[in-house]
């Protein structure tokens, strides 16, 4: 799944053309479903009603057999469940609900559990978890996510983290029908190997093809093609997420021929070198895609 970008123009203001082109471009992929508003859709920088109003424009540009995932949370329990309402009335299949973070210390493990389950009693619609510590400082430790398990409204969770060991704990705690999914490209191919649903990668906004193959390419049991593939993925992947952020991952857009759009302030586009960078990570995954077309016409 893709973890939509937040396109805006360059006076600041949401750009829905451009995100409306972006989703009939991914709708010709063979990606299962889309989140939006997650920490790519840059959610802490819109507004209720730009919030409402993504929503329910991408939800008119979604086929109706991809997931259409909406991104949720607010540092109160009760903030948490009003959002999840609102994002549900506007058009959520499901909505991936991140940690609350501001009170660090006094988010335990058991605070964590009370906040989930609270919000999944409220919620109208299914429930993810998001573990992404690299950003709150808070991660769901696979125990705590065994717990969740069991709750029938909580149906999978997001783990941006890059701890293999703790995946691969949470998928062997949770049941099978329980979606265990990674948000780290970088260990996309790994995550998979320890067990991994799938995946909500930003590096697959710019190429879902690639994502896509690597996914096929492993469930064929073409694990050195996989593999291959996944030492392309790496690179692009830290570029447009730890190195050059969000705004990194928008250039790389306008450069495969999506609209990336501005990020908000205060994030800051890359420089020239690191565009000059980010096209040359390009030019190598397209190069090994092209490749694989060829040698399945020999």
């Amino acid at each position: 799944m893709l973890p939509v970008t937040t396109p805006f123009s360059t006076d600041g203001v949401v750009d829905l053309y451009s995100l409306r082109s972006n989703l009939e471009r991914w709708n010709q992929t063979l990606i299962s479903g889309y989140v939006f508003l997650g920490s790519t859709g840059e959610r802490v920088h819109l507004d209720e009603s730009e919030y409402l109003k993504i929503i329910e424009h991408a939800r008119e540009h979604v086929t109706a057999d991809r997931a259409f995932i909406v991104g949720a949370g607010q540092q109160s329990t009760s903030g948490t469940i009003k959002e999840v309402a609102k994002a549900a009335a506007a058009g959520a299949d499901a909505v991936l609900v991140i940690t609350p973070n501001y009170y660090r210390s006094a988010i335990t493990q058991d605070t964590l559990i009370s906040y989930y389950q609270a919000v999944a009693d409220a919620a109208p619609v299914p429930v993810l978890l998001y573990s992404m510590p690299a950003l709150t400082g808070i991660k769901l430790e696979p125990e705590t996510v065994a717990q969740l398990t069991e709750h029938p409204n909580i149906i999978g969770v997001k783990d941006s983290s890059n701890d293999l060991d703790g995946f691969e704990q949470t998928v062997d705690l949770s049941p099978n029908e329980f979606a265990v999914m990674t948000g780290n490209g970088t260990v996309f191919l790994n995550a998979l190997e320890a067990g991994a649903t799938g995946a909500i990668l930003a590096v697959g906004c710019v190429v879902p093809e690639l994502c896509v193959e690597i996914f096929r390419s492993f469930n064929a049991g073409e694990v050195e093609r996989a593999r291959a593939l996944q030492n392309k993925l790496t690179p692009l992947a830290v570029a447009v997420t730890t190195r050059f952020g969000i705004g990194g991952l928008k250039a790389a857009l306008d450069l495969a021929g999506y609209s990336g759009g501005e990020v908000r302030a205060p994030l800051q586009p890359p420089t020239e070198n690191a565009r000059m960078e980010i096209a040359e990570l390009l030019e190598s995954t397209k190069n090994i895609l092209t490749q694989r077309r060829k040698d399945e016409k020999v």
